[in-house]
């Protein structure tokens, strides 16, 4: 049984490294292959996070949507190292091995420093190693030392014989823990060499894109299939910039004949087939649209087994919560706010995937007196999964947090304080931190009993959209997501995500407010003022251009494309295209339509 809830798209830090070093042990000899990639670094943010501890994650590869063979397994991605570069070996196998063995096994027991002290080592006995140094940088970048990691990219760089590659491969690496600006800085570094490959282009295209430069990006993709015209990383995302630019028919057209090609792979197919549900979507094709995203999801569906199976744990840990954390415990809890001075201005924003939490978000993080974290893990990782060591698998949430000793929980406080400053690479001083992220929903008794303070924002939007734009979303596999491989499982996740905030509501005492998506984008500004009351601060303007604001600034949601623009209202009610195909789960979902006030 899961200690905790769940992460869905990312693992726990820990659970990553201790792969990446375990995989190393066994192919550790050599070179990068250079046509990798991970995702565009996209962490599928969104939503999937929950309290399991490291030794837990999942183990097995993911089937990405969206990107080639990769170097080291890396949450659950599959990274390859080739016996392509021979070089003379300085220290014996085995004192690597062990180092690596002993770093493995502190970082899976959260003794992260004992692992950077033995990668250090492992660097000094093998200094002309740039496998060693960009292992020793990931590991820095998940402990939020990013001068740190860069340095270790840049000897990485220096000392292989094959800098281009290694350049690419520290980019993918900064992905890996989320420093986007880093990212952007190596893939550039390595596009300028006419030795860097179609897949280093395309991944710096896919960064600028998210970071709303189109024409940076539109030239990179050109340059790639200039290179390899039939690359179809390359061939998608010039469909998918198409698109950005309103060229319908035009996108429609390369997405088709990219599926039509029998030479693309699987990762891209499926993703391609996401693409033109979209786009379907957009021109009104209902049928054809759903057509398309069950063709996606059917190339999706073998190897969904394993996280399905954890999916069914997760809920059931739910159920547990519900069970046992009460009223006189929140109650507790929130009364034990003296013993955890001195208290923070926290705001939790949370609900369902797909409800509007980025747009509130983003409308948030454009006050000058806000400072948000967008779909980070550190809550979960640097506040709560600490409090669990030492508890048995089978120890339930209630447990964990219960037995907490006031040192512990302060100790957790400051943690979470530092670690997201250290992530933002700004002082949050005293400024309100809006904490982002739909997976914190069920997380909710841990914010209680940590940030007895803490207020909470919830998003909500109609059940019936909810459940569709999940559907709709070309997510990689991982437990949550799984879920969404069909409607009927989409419709019993939505049931048990929000069917907890349901019953958790009545019982919680800490201050919250629910925002519907539908009254953000129809009243934009009576919102933003009934929020900032609620939030203790006065008007400002600038939240009403949040879509400028967005502009500056890197976005890990899967909404990148969407906050960018002024508030749209054509998803609204977007489930009334696809009646027929939701008609056999509308019961279920009828209890959320009436209490959300959706009927």
């Amino acid at each position: 049984m899961l200690r905790g809830l769940a992460v869905a798209e990312l693992e726990s830090g820990a659970g990553r490294l201790g792969r990446c070093l375990d995989t190393y042990l066994m192919e550790r000899e050599t070179a990068i292959r250079v046509n990798t990639r991970i995702d565009g670094g996209r962490r599928n943010r969104r939503n999937n996070r929950i309290l399991q501890p490291p030794s837990n994650t999942l183990r097995q590869v993911k089937q990405p949507i969206n990107g080639a063979r990769d170097r080291l397994r890396i949450g659950g991605r599959s990274l390859i190292l080739v016996p392509s570069m021979k070089r003379q070996r300085l220290v014996p196998r085995g004192s690597l091995s062990r180092l690596f063995q002993e770093a493995a096994e502190a970082w899976r027991k959260q003794e992260y420093s004992l692992t950077i002290e033995l990668l250090e080592r492992a660097a000094r006995l093998d200094p002309a190693n740039p496998s060693v140094w960009l292992d020793l940088g990931r590991a820095y970048g998940l402990r939020y030392d990013y001068a740190a990691a860069e340095r270790c990219f840049a000897k990485a760089v220096r000392v292989s014989p094959r800098p281009v590659d290694t350049l690419a491969e520290a980019g993918r690496r900064s992905q890996e823990f989320g420093h986007y600006a880093m990212a952007t800085g190596f893939f550039a570094r390595a596009v300028d060499n006419k030795a860097a490959s179609a897949d280093a282009l395309v991944t710096l295209a896919e960064l600028h894109e998210r970071h709303s430069r189109l024409d940076e990006a539109r030239q990179l993709v050109e340059r790639a299939l200039r290179m390899e015209s039939a690359h179809p990383r390359a061939r998608l995302a010039q469909a998918r910039l198409k698109r950005l630019g309103s060229d319908w028919a035009e996108s429609e057209r390369l997405v088709r004949m990219l599926l039509s090609d029998p030479a693309c792979d699987p990762a891209t197919r499926i993703r391609s087939w996401y693409e033109l549900g979209g786009l379907l979507d957009r021109q009104g094709r209902y049928d054809e649209a759903m057509s398309a995203w069950l063709e996606a999801k059917a190339a999706q569906r073998p190897a969904a087994a394993p996280f399905v199976k954890v999916l069914q744990g997760i809920q059931a840990r739910v159920k547990e919560m519900e069970r046992t954390v009460s009223a006189g415990v929140l109650r507790r809890w929130s009364a034990a706010a003296g013993d955890l001075q001195p208290l923070r201005r926290l705001a939790v924003l949370c609900g369902h995937p797909r409800s509007g939490t980025t747009l509130l978000e983003q409308m948030l993080d454009a006050h000058p007196d806000i400072v948000s974290a967008e779909e980070t893990h550190i809550l979960h990782d640097e506040a709560y999964l600490p409090l669990s060591r030492g508890f048995p698998q089978t120890a339930s949430v209630l447990e964990v947090l219960d037995s907490a000793p006031p040192s512990r929980l302060r100790q957790s406080r400051e943690d979470y304080f530092r670690f997201t400053e250290l992530f933002l690479g700004k002082t949050i001083g005293d400024r309100l931190l809006t904490d982002k992220n739909p997976a914190l929903n069920v997380l909710i008794p841990a914010v209680v009993r940590l940030f007895p303070e803490a207020k909470f924002l919830i998003a909500l939007r109609d059940p019936r959209d909810v459940c569709l734009s999940c559907f709709m979303q070309p997510l990689a596999l991982n437990p949550v997501s799984s879920a969404y491989l069909s409607l009927e499982g989409t419709v019993n996740q939505y049931a048990s995500v929000m069917g907890f905030w349901r019953s958790i509501v009545p019982e919680l005492p800490n201050p919250w407010i629910e925002i519907r998506y539908e009254d953000v984008v129809t009243r934009l500004e009576t919102e933003s003022r009934r929020v900032l009351d609620f939030l203790g601060l006065s008007w400002h303007p600038a939240v009403l251009g949040f879509h400028e604001h967005a502009r500056k600034k890197p976005l890990r949601s899967p909404s990148y494309a969407d906050v960018v623009q002024p508030v749209y209202r054509r998803a609204l009610g977007r489930w009334q295209n696809y009646r027929t195909h939701l008609e056999p789960y509308l019961e279920k979902l009828d209890r959320f339509v009436k209490a959300f006030g959706y009927v």
